[in-house]
């Protein structure tokens, strides 16, 4: 469903601190600007909640949330900006289909995609983040240990993920069908996993790595 348009978000982006206005000027250079040796990647932040509880968690490591609607990334924004004690922590509101522009072959350690829209039709399955452009450029910006954590409520995209990346050579280093059945404290709960896990839906998690 699509997010109704903010306008005090879209406005408080132009002044926020932690977008990066020209992302493409840091490729190669990531892990100087946020002071850190283990780079994440959140593909589809939303309104930024998951980034900003895991760069809590992970005070050591540098996250980059991603995110192209500009409500959505208005409110991650003014949330990172408000938490001054996250200082390796960068927002980039566009569209991830250009995400080798912005990072040098083998910079990330980490993406995340967190309940990214599963675009049903067949028709659309080329902008799903696990079809096959998303994939090779997955392949181009990890590290030689890179891996790829995936969350999801939808039973069908998980599968298809799943075939896809096993597919470009990727190994299914974690597997679960109900990953919430128990307690996981090294990893943050998003938005919306948290209505799908109120509701009692099953959430799919897989970790992918990099060959």
């Amino acid at each position: 469903m699509r997010m109704r348009k903010v306008p005090w978000a879209v406005e408080y982006l132009e002044k926020s601190q932690r977008l990066e206005k020209e992302p493409a000027k840091w490729k190669g250079k990531w892990h100087n600007r946020l002071h850190t040796k283990d780079l994440h990647v959140e593909i589809g932040c939303g309104k930024g909640q998951y980034s900003l509880d895991m760069a809590k968690m992970y005070p050591e490591s540098g996250f980059i949330a991603i995110e192209k609607n500009e409500s959505a990334s208005g409110i991650a924004a003014k949330k990172f900006d408000e938490d001054p004690a996250e200082k390796k922590l960068a927002l980039i509101v566009e569209d991830a289909a250009d995400l080798g522009e912005w990072f040098k072959e083998g910079e990330v350690d980490v993406i995340h995609l967190n309940f990214s829209d599963p675009w049903p039709k067949k028709r659309y399955a080329k902008r799903r983040l696990s079809s096959d452009s998303f994939i090779r450029q997955y392949l181009q910006v990890l590290s030689d240990s890179g891996r790829i954590e995936m969350k999801t409520d939808n039973g069908a995209l998980f599968e298809y993920s799943v075939l896809m990346f096993l597919d470009y050579g990727f190994r299914l280093k974690d597997f679960q069908v109900d990953f919430r059945k128990e307690e996981h404290p090294e990893d943050a709960i998003t938005e919306y996993e948290a209505k799908f896990i109120e509701k009692g839906q099953p959430i799919y998690r897989a970790v992918f790595q990099k060959k």
